[in-house]
């Protein structure tokens, strides 16, 4: 199963060379970019573990400052997931412009649909990932 987050996520992994182009594209918008990484990707889970220091104020000429700490957590993670979150702060407030993976363990688990019965005929749904069954730090062995 592929895990199917942020932009891009349903087109085949991105080369280094489309990697860099959304880069530059971020870094003319202005926006600030952050490398994050986990090795649960729950929907809901949103926040990431960061990879170095966010990038506030590069110009677009400096996109190989970004690309080095994609590769720098890609060799860091091998087994885990790797993505690139683009910022927007035109509005005053932190809104995610962009976000994609750029890179992913070779096998993917997957998730499990839990249902549950309530009272008054009531069903709860819940998604289980079979990569939190092992500890965090030996997932996707």
């Amino acid at each position: 199963m592929r895990i199917t987050q942020g932009a891009f996520s349903f087109l085949p992994d991105l080369s280094d060379e489309q990697i860099e182009a959304q880069l530059r594209y971020a870094l003319r918008n202005g926006w600030s970019i952050m490398v994050e990484r986990t090795d649960d990707p729950h929907p809901r889970n949103a926040l990431w573990e960061m990879c170095g220091q966010p990038h506030f104020d590069l110009r677009e000429d400096e996109v190989a400052v970004v690309l080095d700490d994609v590769r720098a957590a890609r060799e860091a993670y091998p087994r885990g997931y790797v993505k690139v979150v683009c910022y927007d702060r035109s509005l005053g407030r932190q809104t995610t412009a962009l976000s994609f993976v750029v890179s992913r363990p070779a096998a993917e688990p997957g998730f499990r649909l839990d249902r549950t019965e309530q009272a008054d005929r009531r069903v709860r749904y819940t998604l289980h990932a079979y990569a939190t069954d092992a500890p965090a730090g030996s997932r996707y062995a």
